[in-house]
């Protein structure tokens, strides 16, 4: 048991309060949770018990909030970042069911965000995007429901684009290896592979051929 006997904010940080009990220092609040404490009242063991662990909760969450703000995560991948922080693991599950309940953790939207960006600007097959997902610990079901809008022989000529452009000058063998070579490190087949290293050796001496046309 223990009176309020003053409610001061954080001089370095006034988004917290210090909580006075019989005219100590007992603990820090978020100013959130300081809310219905009032100077005079008197507080059980359990009650101080549930605010302590209510702040650690808030505590979690905010760095949660700043981990995922740098870039979507996944869940798996914010739960182990929280424990990792020496949280304890019921307040870990607790701030993953908040931020999932909001959607600020989505392993569907994840995965497609995940997806997108490769595509974009790292091309790479179904089977590699898959296998870093997975490292993320997303779903199966997640990782396939955002791999159907991959096309692998459009990644794969986009990923291997401009090193064909930077090899277009090399003999045709030496062509094929180093980009085959290029595109099997990014997880694409050997059709995959065959198919669009012929295609761009083709177009790389198309333009060869036009740009000698015209002089």
């Amino acid at each position: 048991m223990g009176k309020i006997t003053a409610l001061t904010r954080q001089k370095r940080n006034p988004d917290r309060i210090n909580v006075y009990l019989d005219g100590t220092f007992a603990f820090g609040l978020a100013a959130i949770s300081a809310v219905p404490l009032r100077v005079g009242q008197l507080l059980t063991q359990t009650e101080i018990d549930s605010l302590k662990g209510a702040d650690l909760e808030e505590k979690a969450k905010e760095v949660a909030l700043r981990f995922i703000e740098y870039r979507p995560r996944s869940t798996a991948e914010t739960r182990q970042h929280l424990l990792k922080k020496e949280y304890p693991e019921d307040v870990v599950e607790r701030v993953i069911e908040r931020l999932t309940a909001v959607e600020l953790l989505n392993d569907a939207a994840f995965a497609s965000y995940w997806v997108e960006q490769r595509q974009t600007f790292k091309p790479r097959s179904q089977l590699a995007i898959q296998q870093e997902l997975r490292q993320k610990g997303v779903e199966r079901q997640a990782i396939d429901d955002a791999l159907q809008s991959v096309d692998e022989v459009t990644a794969a000529t986009r990923a291997a684009e401009p090193k064909a452009r930077r090899w277009q000058g090399l003999p045709e063998e030496e062509f094929f290896k180093k980009v085959g070579s290029y595109l099997q490190r990014r997880g694409f087949s050997y059709d995959i592979v065959k198919e669009v290293t012929a295609t761009l050796w083709e177009e790389v001496n198309e333009q060869d051929e036009e740009a000698n046309n015209q002089f």
